[in-house]
């Protein structure tokens, strides 16, 4: 690489003050900072685990659900379904039937 050396022979004074007044000097503390940082991705953390628990939770509860649709024991607790077994005498059980047939 070609660079070039250049000598300023003469300083601007006026610049220098104006450069001088503006200039900062902040202590860094590191260590302060990086736990800050930390603390808050442990934060984002936190609140990323609480959203996937919960739809896990909704995922596993529809299908409970799902599963408990496709079971026959809901079928079982219809108060509209009836047996024969229910009605006293044969012909009762005939009449309830031409009932719901007609």
């Amino acid at each position: 690489k070609q660079w070039y050396q250049r000598r300023v022979r003469e300083k601007n004074n006026e610049i220098w003050k104006k450069l001088e007044k503006t200039r900062e000097e902040r202590e860094v503390d590191l260590q302060g900072e990086r736990e800050e940082r930390d603390k808050e991705e442990r934060a984002e953390e936190r609140k990323r685990a609480a959203v996937v628990r919960e739809q896990e939770k909704r995922r596993i509860e529809e299908e409970r659900k799902e599963k408990q649709m496709r079971s026959y024991q809901l079928m079982d607790t219809d108060p509209e379904l009836t047996t024969s077994n229910q009605f006293e005498t044969e012909e009762d059980a005939e009449r309830e039937l031409l009932d719901d047939f007609m």
